[in-house]
């Protein structure tokens, strides 16, 4: 497993609540990829596997970042300026 795809999960799992166990698991699998900057095959289909099962439940909403959103009213948008549309003239370039 690469570092981007281990970043990936991680951020997948983050979304979801860890039980004591799966969050152990987790830290101890960072720390391993830390040090040998590699994971052994059981690690990786473990890790896979979990967030298999978390990605299939719904997001934590009770955690800070779910509705991350600002409240108050929408703000209008303006309408588009049109453009002025630029007419090439080729005879322009012809030498006299």
């Amino acid at each position: 497993m690469n570092k981007e795809r281990l970043e990936w999960v991680m951020s997948g799992l983050n979304q979801h609540a860890l039980t004591k166990t799966e969050d152990q698991f987790v830290k101890t699998v960072l720390e391993d990829f830390g040090k040998k900057h590699v994971l052994t095959e059981l690690q990786e289909e473990r890790l896979e596997s979990l967030y298999k099962e978390k990605s299939k439940l719904t997001p934590n909403k009770n955690s800070s970042n779910y509705f991350s959103f600002k409240e108050g009213s929408p703000k209008k948008s303006r309408p588009r300026k049109s453009r002025a549309k630029w007419c090439f003239d080729a005879t322009l370039l012809k030498p006299s």
